[in-house]
């Protein structure tokens, strides 16, 4: 199954390349004459009168204008580079720094002149610099095959004194499937000190609900700590977490940690990203889970083109749980795409592997020859939405997700098939 997972992987990644390279990444000024010289005009003259009004409220009016007439270009033609760097100048004038900072990132993907690149460059300084604030709020109507990662195996073998012989379990877990809703949010505020350095605060929270209640999640984390400008390039942050979890509207697990986080932009379209983190876990009613946990990873981003973009991370998540048999660790990765394609749609592939090995010997997890547990879990998602369709500024966006875990503890094996309908918007 891992070689048909990697298969499908690269199989999409290739689709999605050769997609991109169909009809190419045009370089500045280089649009055809049709309907989008017109919009194109409209929108430079409200960016261009955007400048000259004073008045903070008329001149939002002006950015919001270039931005609509920008976007409706970019729906069916999202190759055009010089308008894709019209609509991010118009978003950072208009200080939505997480958006232009993408749009102008996109645009260094396309053969822009060294100054139009001198000066992209500029812009993501400015606003690496300035940045206070910013949120992000969702929700999702998601369907899930099997809420309780069962695996509805019946039978066991176990070792006795007569050979390996089968038991029926007396009450086997049963796949459960249901139709949930979720919704998250949150935010961070910075407050600067002093040129190089911040304070970080900030706070994020979901909640997934399902008929009944027995499989609801409720999330609820919170941090602070100071960032540092170590150059033009280079920052890094250290914060004080603290998380809760509740499981069936009761809590379940708290943590409180330090994690470390770093980021560095290699070339204007390569950026890097660590994190490192270590927390105190305190589980309710399940004491032998308690202990430090923590994990480290490396990610990367990359603008491979206007119109393409790959994102991937790799790291280790270890946990030293009070149970020797609960004590765990192994690596994970993730490789991802996404590809923005006329008529306003915008598909994206990812997938993840993650190994998990267990400590201890014996029948905790009912392992063939008493041997530790060993985990591998795999995901597939893809995704669609669709840029010229938003509601009340959400955009709603389609993913489907496969997931698998297979396992040598007998009546844990399982595969899940999920699917959210999103509704996503930055601030």
């Amino acid at each position: 199954m891992t070689r048909f997972l990697t298969f499908v992987l690269f199989l999409g990644l290739s689709i999605l390349i050769f997609a991109a390279v169909g009809w190419g990444a045009p370089a500045l000024g280089s649009e055809r004459e049709d309907a989008t010289g017109p919009r194109f005009q409209a929108g430079m003259e409200a960016l261009n009168a955007a400048h000259a009004i004073a008045d903070r409220e008329a001149r939002e009016e002006k950015l919001d204008e270039a931005i609509a007439a920008f976007r409706s270009i970019l729906v069916d033609r999202p190759e055009l580079v010089r308008v894709r760097l019209e609509l991010a100048r118009a978003f950072f004038l208009k200080e939505e720094d997480t958006l232009a900072r993408r749009h102008f990132e996109q645009v260094l993907a396309g053969e822009v002149p060294p100054a139009v690149a001198a000066n992209i460059v500029r812009f993501l300084s400015i606003m690496r610099a300035r940045r206070r604030w910013e949120a992000q709020f969702g929700m999702a109507v998601a369907p899930d095959s099997n809420l309780n990662a069962a695996s509805g195996e019946r039978t066991i073998f176990l070792d006795t004194i007569f050979g390996r012989l089968p038991f029926t379990l007396d009450d086997p877990a049963k796949p459960e499937s249901g139709v949930g809703v979720s919704i998250w949010g949150g935010g961070e505020y910075q407050y600067p000190l002093n040129p190089v350095w911040r304070i970080r605060s900030g706070a994020n929270a979901s909640i997934r609900e399902y008929k009944g209640g027995d499989f609801d999640r409720h999330f609820l984390a919170a941090h602070i700590g100071p960032r540092r400008l170590i150059d033009a390039r280079t920052e890094a942050s250290l914060l004080a977490t603290v998380e809760r979890q509740w499981a069936a509207g009761a809590p379940e697990t708290d943590r409180f940690g330090l994690r470390l986080e770093g980021e560095h932009v290699l070339t204007p379209r390569l950026g890097l990203f660590g994190r490192m983190s270590a927390a105190r876990r305190n589980c309710r009613d399940c004491d032998w889970l308690d202990g430090p946990v923590g994990d480290v990873s490396l990610g990367a981003s990359w603008a491979a083109l206007p119109v393409l973009r790959f994102g991937g991370n790799a790291g280790w998540s270890w946990t030293r749980a009070n149970s020797e048999h609960w004590r765990h660790s192994g690596p994970q990765a993730s490789l991802g795409a996404t590809l923005a394609l006329p008529a306003g749609f915008t598909v994206g592939l990812r997938a993840s592997l993650q190994r998990t090995e267990y400590q201890g010997r014996g029948f905790a997890h009912n392992t063939i020859d008493r041997e530790p547990r060993e985990d591998e879990t795999r995901t597939l998602s893809a995704s669609v939405h669709n840029r010229a369709f938003t509601v009340a500024g959400f955009s709603p966006r389609l993913s489907l997700i496969r997931e698998e875990r297979e396992t040598n503890a007998q009546a844990l094996d399982y595969d899940r098939n999920r699917a959210e309908l999103s509704f996503v918007r930055q601030f």
